[in-house]
């Protein structure tokens, strides 16, 4: 098998599968009892939690809080602002290329008559600071940016845009999906400016069903899960401590390695390209300043979703976008000036510390023989 889809789920690592076991069988009392049994549950519960705030550099381990998923933890955010800060103020600054947990939140709020501002890439498919401060003013009372586009791995300018928007407005809450830049490229929450920060285990080898929610100490987020006050009262519902254990436990043993993997994705990337510009009717729309984990590629006249189940039939995995698009044609790649022809016709090729340049010879090469095979068959 030769699985080139890590920006849509990640195969757990041993270290997360055996903790998910112990919490199942060993560790399985509810954090929430008092005797010992729940008292060693809620250990495990604070020892992810630490793991996960030194990974980004936070001070306090009781700034994060564990959900279900990154969705949830943008929902909570945006919702969550809009009924603490959304009172007084009427306007959201975001871009027009965020994740559909984030996008569709904010079209539910603009439903709900508040004003959305999307910034987008300009001519050359570049979104600068300056673009998304400048849409902020005194009636902004959140501005929420991805750091890594999830379709084509577009580094966005958060820490420039989000420093400039907390000096001159310092109340403005200042979100970051962070998810496809967790342990991938190297940052920290006081470089970031961001008041709250979205996670996903599943996207760093940690199973699915996990994610958190950095918020900044003094930030006032209305609770999105009412119940029995479980995560200091944020997030009622017991938590899930054999995929809390998997989650502290894929953050602990990834944490070390982040620059030593992102050369390796550096160095698969520059081969991918070689390999492209050695090809016919192949274009990588991912330049040089987007994370090279995530290679957005069009193959000229075949479509993506042809493409992706011939490949399939050879075990080689890819997407053809965004894996919650399922199939719709990405609006994030026409905001990002790809060319009209090629919106049917990109395929999204994603690596892990896995990848080798042998993998990227199978796929390039079954590449070839579908151009060769299945553009004959027109």
């Amino acid at each position: 098998m030769y699985y080139f889809d890590n920006a849509a789920t990640t195969k757990p690592c041993e270290q997360a599968v055996q903790a998910v076991v112990n919490g199942l069988t060993k560790d399985f009392g509810n954090p929430s009892s008092l005797y010992k049994l729940g008292l060693d549950a809620e250990n495990i519960v604070e020892a992810a939690r630490k793991e996960i705030a030194n990974a980004i550099g936070c001070d306090n381990s009781q700034s994060i809080y564990f959900t279900s998923c990154a969705t949830e933890s943008s929902n909570t955010v945006v919702f969550g602002c809009a009924k603490n800060y959304g009172r007084r103020k009427n306007k959201v600054v975001t871009t027009g290329v965020e994740h559909p947990s984030v996008e569709n939140s904010f079209s539910e709020l603009e439903k709900q008559g508040f004003e959305i501002v999307r910034v987008f890439p300009d001519d050359s498919g570049n979104i600068s600071a300056e673009q998304i401060f400048s849409e902020v003013d005194e009636n902004t009372f959140l501005v929420s940016c991805m750091l890594v586009n999830n379709e084509t791995g577009y580094i966005l300018p958060v820490a420039d845009a989000f420093k400039k928007i907390k000096k001159k407005y310092p109340e403005c809450i200042t979100h970051c999906d962070a998810v496809q830049g967790f342990l991938k490229i190297d940052f920290k929450v006081k470089q970031l400016y961001a008041d709250c920060i979205s996670l996903s285990g599943h996207k760093i080898y940690a199973p699915k069903g996990i994610g958190a929610l950095y918020i900044k100490k003094g930030v006032r987020i209305a609770p999105y899960l009412i119940g029995g006050g479980q995560e200091k009262g944020f997030r009622s519902g017991t938590e899930s401590v054999p995929l809390i254990s998997g989650f502290g436990e894929a953050v602990k043993f990834f944490s070390l390695t982040t620059q030593k993997r992102l050369e390796h994705a550096k160095s698969l990337k520059d081969y991918l390209k070689t390999k492209i510009a050695e090809c016919k009717g192949l274009e990588l729309n991912s330049d040089d300043d987007c994370s090279p984990y995530i290679n957005s590629v069009s193959v000229n006249r075949i479509k993506s979703e042809v493409l992706l189940h011939y490949l399939e039939k050879r075990e080689i995995y890819v997407s053809s976008g965004s894996a919650c698009a399922k199939g719709k044609k990405s609006s994030v790649l026409k905001a990002f000036k790809i060319p009209e022809r090629n919106l049917d016709s990109t395929i999204r090729i994603s690596f892990s510390h896995e990848t080798t340049k042998e993998d990227i010879d199978v796929l390039i090469e079954n590449i070839i023989k579908a151009q060769d095979e299945l553009c004959k068959l027109k």
